[in-house]
């Protein structure tokens, strides 16, 4: 018979964060029975950490996030949109740490992750404080509202307020953590959240060569619509499918870091960080690069490997994007503290003309060689007409710089509009004349025109395109992300565009390009209305042009599997 072992399912190791503290009011040590000391934890100190967690990683990322962004830009294996993605998102982050416009606008889900160590007294119900503390962030900051809140099966009505949150407080038994209470406090955003997958597998890939056939078709199916690069977490196993996806959303926010990187008998998870090396340079390889072609999809790779079930094995997935939104909290006898992010972000950026970005990648299918090294200018207050013949002169891959007036419109107004459509009246004017922005924005901070103004999933409104190009309208439409095969042929067939904006830097978006913003219908859906905004030398690139090409059709597709090392790696 086995004799009895005991082990952490995840043996997480020591925290070696930096944490700043905030306070040492409404937190006291009492002595207990049996000479044990407690503490005393006020409702105030865990509504004052999780506000100021929520404010802190809207505005503030880490340093070593900010760090392999400037990586890339010295990278000579970069693509030049490589390092325009990177720079970009450094500007942003600069931006957005004056506490202004929050990084991205899309300011996401709250997810709060607690665990309570055994001599740690609380006077009331903790999810509450923790959910005060997110609706107070949300509320008092440029942050957006997205919680929609069921009314019947089929209606909805968004809360304002955000709320609610994801709060999950546990018990921590450990030895050593009774007099803590430590917290994972993360912004979760539409993007990212919707490229989390679960696969129910057989042991058939639990080998290398099949393992890596397998990802390397999913890990392409993430496309970018969640803001890439990203950081990527694999778990491979799981007692359960659910955990098997928690653990991958925590991998992917870095809290497992400190797992061991061996297995053992006691059947602990474990990081393999072999095979880590071996994703990161799949990824590599694909081509996707930074959004628009490249090296750079991912910046890591997180693999963890846990036990199984003999007749299951969950395979789960999930990324962490540009928007690197985690922190740590702890609450302990010395007071409350908060990791420390960077606030000064500026360290990171290159000297102003130090980085040498091109203008065009050498094998961007079709380009002349008088037309490499050009951003090229688009004029969106000339007729449709002539922007579709400017457009059509250049390939996919051409990076743009739009000024003019854009149409704002996503999920709702799309839906509102299909009804129209269907029930005989015309396309509105404002689709035919001018490119549709998909997008909605976050909270207009006080004498500025916009507030953060990123785009969202293009991929959402893909059913619309075809009949709304029919009808005359949608023939340029600009966000983030791979679109379906239905919208390059609808593009082929109606002389349409789709154009590929930056996913992430929203708050640089706001400041730098947005000069006027205005609603044009709906508004009393909010974000979620029509508007007609102006942009100056905004960013863009042709992703799916009238001719049938698609930039991502080709990198997305599984190749003939073997992975070399790059010479020198």
């Amino acid at each position: 018979m086995t004799s009895f072992e005991y082990e952490d399912l995840l043996p997480i190791g020591a925290d070696e964060t930096p944490y700043r503290r905030l306070t040492t009011e409404g937190v006291r040590t009492v002595e207990g029975p049996g000479g044990r000391t407690f503490i005393e934890v006020d409702d105030e100190a865990l509504r004052l950490l999780t506000e100021t967690a929520m404010h802190d990683i809207a505005h503030y990322l880490r340093p070593g996030h900010l760090q392999q962004l400037r990586n890339i830009l010295e990278d000579p294996e970069a693509s030049n949109n490589d390092k325009f993605v990177a720079l970009d998102l450094l500007k942003n982050a600069n931006i957005a740490a004056g506490g202004v416009l929050p990084m991205c606008q899309d300011t996401g889900t709250a997810i709060v992750m607690g665990k309570r160590g055994q001599h740690v007294l609380t006077t009331g119900t903790d999810e509450r404080a923790v959910s005060e503390g997110v609706g107070d962030a949300y509320t008092r900051l440029n942050l957006r509202y997205s919680q929609m809140a069921p009314l019947t099966m089929w209606d909805e009505r968004n809360t304002g307020s955000n709320l609610p949150a994801q709060v999950e407080l546990y018990a921590d038994t450990a030895p050593g953590h009774e007099a803590q209470y430590k917290f994972l406090f993360m912004a979760k955003g539409g993007g990212s959240a919707n490229k989390s997958f679960l696969y129910q597998e057989t042991k058939a890939i639990l080998n290398e060569a099949a393992m890596l056939r397998f990802l390397d078709e999913k890990l392409r199916s993430l496309g970018t619509a969640a803001c890439p690069p990203y950081h990527l977490a694999i778990v491979i196993g799981g007692t359960s499918a659910e955990f098997a996806l928690k653990t991958a959303k925590y991998a992917s926010a870095k809290y497992l870091d400190t797992l061991p990187t061996t297995g053992s008998p006691t059947a602990h998870g474990f990081r393999d960080t072999e095979l880590e090396e071996k994703v990161l340079e799949l990824t590599r390889q694909f081509g996707i690069g930074a959004q628009f072609g490249g090296k750079y999809f991912c910046h890591d790779v997180r693999v963890v490997r846990l036990p199984r079930h003999g007749a299951s094995l969950p395979v789960a997935i999930a990324v962490s994007c540009s928007a690197d939104r985690q922190c740590l909290g702890k609450i302990t006898p010395a007071g409350v503290f908060i990791e420390q992010l960077e606030t000064d972000p500026a360290r990171f950026l290159p000297d102003a003309g130090s980085v040498d970005l091109g203008d065009h990648e050498d094998d961007a299918v079709g380009v002349s060689s008088t037309s490499r090294n050009v951003v090229v200018k688009v004029d969106l207050n000339q007729p449709m007409d002539d922007i579709l013949a400017e457009l059509s002169r250049h390939p996919v891959k051409t990076r743009l710089s739009l000024t003019g007036p854009l149409v704002v419109a996503r999920d709702i107004a799309h839906a509102k509009i299909k009804e129209r459509l269907d029930a005989g009246e015309p396309m509105p004017q404002y689709l035919r004349d001018h490119p549709v922005y998909y997008a909605g924005p976050a909270k207009t901070p006080e004498g500025m025109p916009s507030g953060s103004f990123g785009p969202t999933t293009a991929g959402r409104m893909d059913s619309y395109v075809e009949q709304f190009q029919a009808a005359g309208g949608s023939k340029v439409m600009l966000a983030k992300g791979n679109r379906s095969q239905q919208v390059t042929d609808a593009c082929a067939s109606h002389g349409g565009f789709y154009l590929g904006s930056i996913g992430g830097p929203a708050a640089r978006l706001a400041q730098d390009c947005i000069r006027h913003v205005e609603v044009l219908e709906y508004e009393e859906l909010g974000m979620e209305a029509v508007w007609k905004i102006d942009v100056e030398d905004f960013p863009a690139f042709i992703v799916v042009d009238d001719k049938g090409h698609d930039f991502f059709a080709d990198v997305s597709k599984p190749v003939a599997f073997t992975i070399e090392k790059r010479p020198g790696l």
